[in-house]
């Protein structure tokens, strides 16, 4: 922490650095939240001021944007870029329809069950951006309200991203800043995983599952889908899997390789890049490549970036400094009932804002907790709460994460707009099971 001597002198006017920095942030978040304006260009111009008005110079700024986290983002888009072009997402939609001989349940099952298996290994977003337009042909085939089978594929998404390092942007966050390895979260975060989506699915069950029925005719014709004809670059296929393969190898063998997460990501996407090119010419490459690319969330990135110096900025002026003592305070530094406390905050915050810069702004205060409880290594449950409140939270709300946003709009053009309300008042209730569920894990677990 370089504290706010440094930076009081350069503030404009020799305003108090706190003040100015405190104000840009609330200013960021609530138009980020208020969703009139991209984003981006909040989190890019928040980040701009930051600097302009004094409270960072440039390069304090680019040393709080966390690189690792935006070279596995990038990197992992650009793999799932050019693996859906083989048309394999869109096979294992069909063949898991056709497995259950498209009774409508078991059609919402298995699009779940794949959901939570994409969302884990690849990430939320990118499996919501593939499954539900599938899902949406099913639902009209089958002359049903796509409304169910987009629900149990939200919260499917959020909790099967929740197991693994790479599954939710919180967890990659987190991950980086406290260089926890995939094996780390598969160890200490999947345990709990296949007793929420259980109990989620129960409850959708209960109230929608039992009336599910489609006609004789709507299942037949799904019965006719051909999924061998989803399979649309048979080559591109073995190519992505054997780099989808050893990427995950990668992940898992990161310690002993001594390879940041992000390196991985990035030679994964170099690699298939490469093999994916190999057979065109010069300027088809040029065409691929540049297509590739365009396929890439640069919103998102942008939105981290402009996140990261925002953080930063409110980091330096000492801001996250008297929160972080504030909630000591308030707990008494009881590392149980501070755990807990972050659970349910970082849920219920997480559903009111999306999570990615509410963590964004916990990471730096626990990390200043360290002291307190006698060193950064005891700090751990606290993670764990962070990551489980915050991707588990996302659940609460269509706010809540960029997937539910990404699947709502989905739902929009095809005519089936989710509200806001209706979504919120079965949902919330349901992410605070989850929640409930996940303070028992936290409890024998970790305390």
């Amino acid at each position: 922490m370089h504290g706010e001597s440094e930076f009081a002198s350069q503030v404009i006017f020799g305003w108090d650095p706190l003040w100015v920095s405190s104000i840009l942030f609330i200013a960021t978040y609530a138009l980020i939240v208020s969703e009139k304006i991209n984003r981006a260009i909040v989190a890019g111009l928040g980040a701009a001021l930051m600097i302009a008005l004094g409270v960072l110079n440039q390069q304090t700024a680019i040393s709080g944007v966390d690189f690792n986290t935006l070279g596995l983002l990038t990197g992992m888009m650009v793999i799932v870029a050019i693996t859906r072009g083989s048309g394999v997402f869109q096979y294992v939609a069909v063949w898991s329809a056709k497995k259950v001989k498209a009774s409508p349940w078991g059609i919402l099952l298995m699009l779940s069950l794949v959901t939570a298996v994409f969302s884990s290994l690849l990430d939320n977003v990118t499996t919501v951006l593939l499954i539900a337009p599938v899902t949406l042909l099913i639902s009209h085939e089958l002359k049903m309200d796509p409304y169910p089978f987009l629900f149990a594929e939200i919260f499917a998404s959020n909790i099967g991203g929740t197991a693994t390092l790479i599954g939710d942007p919180p967890n990659i966050m987190i991950g980086s800043a406290v260089n926890l390895s995939f094996n780390d979260f598969l160890f200490n975060l999947a345990p709990i995983i296949p007793v929420i989506p259980a109990l989620t699915l129960g409850i959708i069950y209960l109230i929608w599952g039992r009336s599910m029925h489609a006609t004789e005719q709507a299942r037949a014709r799904i019965m006719r889908f051909k999924e061998r004809e989803a399979i649309t670059d048979p080559l591109l296929l073995k190519q992505s899997m054997f780099v989808l393969a050893l990427v995950i190898a990668g992940f898992i063998m990161a310690q002993p390789l001594r390879l940041e997460p992000a390196t991985i990501a990035m030679f994964g996407a170099g690699l298939l890049l490469l093999l994916s090119n190999l057979k065109s010419s010069a300027d088809e490459q040029s065409e691929e490549v540049h297509k590739t690319f365009g396929r890439v969330e640069w919103i998102t990135i942008f939105f981290f970036i402009g996140l990261f110096i925002s953080v930063k900025g409110i980091e330096e002026a000492g801001v996250l400094r008297i929160l972080a003592d504030g909630v000591i305070g308030f707990t008494g530094a009881d590392l149980t009932v501070l755990s807990l406390a972050i659970l349910w905050v970082s849920a219920v915050a997480s559903a009111v804002v999306d999570n990615i810069p509410f963590v964004a702004t916990m990471i730096p205060v626990i990390k200043s907790m360290a002291p307190t409880f006698g060193g950064a290594e005891n700090l751990m449950p606290l993670w764990w709460s962070l990551a489980l409140g915050a991707c588990l939270g996302g659940n609460g709300s269509l706010v809540g994460a960029s997937a539910n946003l990404i699947v709502a709009g989905f739902a929009e053009r095809a005519g089936h707009r989710i509200r806001f309300l209706k979504f919120m008042l079965l949902a919330f209730p349901m992410m605070l099971l989850s929640i409930g569920i996940a303070s028992f894990y936290v409890y024998f677990r970790f305390l």
